[in-house]
């Protein structure tokens, strides 16, 4: 066909299709129901109407085969009666046609008034059918289960039919494989949700019912140092202040996890977002820090509104700001915050001139709980950029530093453009 032509080209048809090769069609309709749903009931059901519409049997019932792979277990049918099913609900596979072609992996089809089975060629009988097919389901040379076809008339079987069976068989058994994976990931994704809900509620109710306790011993400590200071010695008023730290501490530390927790939910109120306003507000927020350790600050003039969630775009920033205040050495004396953007991203960065990170560090910053060597001696959780991290992405960006000696570090920050 190709030998005077460089190629070919056809747009596929599914009516010519059919025209030109009837049981290809058939395979391509089968193939396109199974494949548009996930779930096993559904999945069997379609496949069973295809079959009874192209073969123009009776009826066509699925087994498939239970976890102990001895037995048959009826999971749909079409074209039998509820009250008619007793007896062929289940079947050994050592008994039976079923239970033959499962065990031999063979095709078979035989009349009912020649089957061994006395009582079940009677059952069938009364039923009216006279001619039985099994088609066992396979996929990787293992039986999933067996379809049975039951036809009240005598038909003829031919090579291409039993091929076609055995092809919609073999579609049939990969659809049942897909849709039991489906479920299995369902159910586990379902088990990691429960899960995850339970260590958050324990994680809320951990910090809410620190918190309490920690205000209120950080107030008895202020107290005892304000109004006994003159009868406590030099080490007793060094108490008090340890005291109060550690309070203090443990404030931070149960704010940090109902942040992180809150960072984690999915559902974010996307909207149109001021950035500037925000920076203005963390800024107005630190200015006694800026003024007392002679900090020079600068923003951009102008930066575009943004979709994002305003309460956890602030919160990501205040925690970048938080730890250069933090964490980026007496030497600090500028934090420059900038702007720019690119076909897919707006890109915030945030500059500082003090101590410079080393690159292997972005592999434990941005993990929780986990602080870099020599930060023992500030305040903190370790849930500070963890937090950035989660509501980075949860606006389908992410966030990175570059860092050089005797230049300090920067923090970048990008946010999709395409959040709805």
């Amino acid at each position: 066909m190709l030998v005077d032509k460089r190629y070919i080209s056809t747009k596929f048809s599914h009516t010519k299709l059919k025209k030109r090769h009837k049981e290809l069609a058939v395979l391509y309709d089968i193939g396109s129901d199974l494949t548009s749903s996930l779930g096993l009931q559904e999945v069997l059901d379609r496949a069973i109407v295809k079959v009874r519409e192209h073969f123009k049997v009776y009826a066509v019932r699925i087994y498939l085969m239970d976890r102990t792979e001895q037995c048959l277990e009826l999971v749909a049918y079409k074209g039998i009666e509820k009250d008619q099913l007793e007896g062929l609900r289940k079947i050994r596979i050592s008994e039976g046609f079923s239970g033959k072609a499962a065990r031999t992996k063979t095709f078979i089809a035989q009349r009912v008034s020649d089957l061994e089975d006395r009582a079940r060629a009677a059952l069938l009988q009364g039923m009216g059918f006279k001619v039985i097919i099994c088609v066992p389901l396979i996929v990787k040379d293992k039986v999933v289960g067996v379809m049975n076809l039951s036809s009240k008339r005598m038909i003829s079987v031919t090579e291409a039919k039993i091929d076609l069976l055995i092809a919609m068989g073999n579609q049939i058994a990969i659809a049942v494989n897909v849709a039991r994976l489906y479920e299995d990931i369902r159910k586990k994704a379902e088990e990691i949700r429960r899960t995850k809900e339970e260590l958050e509620f324990f994680a809320y109710t951990i910090s809410h019912d620190l918190k309490n306790p920690a205000i209120g011993v950080s107030g008895f400590a202020r107290l005892l140092a304000e109004k006994y200071e003159h009868r406590l010695d030099k080490r007793g008023i060094r108490y008090c202040e340890q005291i109060k730290k550690a309070a203090e501490q443990i404030e931070i530390f149960t704010r940090d996890i109902n942040d992180y927790i809150k960072s984690k939910r999915v559902s974010f109120n996307i909207e149109k977002t001021n950035i500037r306003r925000i920076i203005r507000h963390i800024r107005n927020e630190v200015s006694p820090v800026l003024k007392e350790r002679n900090i020079a600050w600068s923003e951009p003039d102008t930066i575009p509104e943004i979709m994002a969630d305003q309460m956890a775009i602030t919160r990501a920033f205040r925690n970048l700001i938080e730890n250069a205040l933090k964490h980026a050495g007496k030497n600090l004396n500028r934090i420059d915050i900038g702007y720019d953007q690119d076909e897919c991203f707006h890109i915030f960065s945030f500059s500082n001139n003090g101590a410079a990170m080393k690159k292997k560090d972005s592999e434990v910053i941005f993990q929780m709980f986990r602080r870099l060597p020599g930060s023992e001696q500030t305040e903190g959780s370790g849930l500070g950029l963890t937090i950035v991290k989660e509501i980075v992405e949860a606006h389908k960006g992410k966030v990175w530093f570059e860092s050089e000696p005797k230049k300090g570090t920067t923090f970048y920050v990008s946010i999709s453009k395409d959040l709805a």
